[in-house]
């Protein structure tokens, strides 16, 4: 299995309900496939670069797990399936990576 982290901006339109019920079904969908869920964050409304989609702004979700990559192109597959996805980034995160974002958590955790 290899650690992925992904990245997703929601639109804007949708309420605080509307936005962890897309959020919780990504990862709902995750787990169903065999995936580890290690870390999930929302970070929130944050303004964008550029317009996409004629918006300005979007909410961003970041889920870090543990998959097979076959789970990565069904779950990919099911974010472009989806309107309320703006955008979508999945990396495969390398062992650095890996302690990075271990030490990240844990220092957010401390705080």
């Amino acid at each position: 299995m290899n650690q992925y982290e992904t990245v997703f901006i929601l639109t804007p339109v949708l309420s605080d309900v509307q936005m962890k019920e897309a959020a919780d079904k990504f990862v709902n969908y995750l787990t169903e496939n065999g995936a580890e869920i290690i870390n999930t964050e929302s970070w929130g409304l944050k303004a964008l670069a550029y317009p996409i989609q004629k918006k300005g702004s979007g909410f961003y979700c970041m889920v870090e797990y543990k998959a097979e990559p076959t789970v990565i192109a069904k779950l990919e597959l099911q974010m472009r399936r989806d309107e309320r996805i703006l955008r979508y980034l999945t990396v495969k995160n390398e062992k650095y990576a890996a302690a990075y974002a271990e030490k990240r958590r844990n220092q957010k955790k401390e705080a």
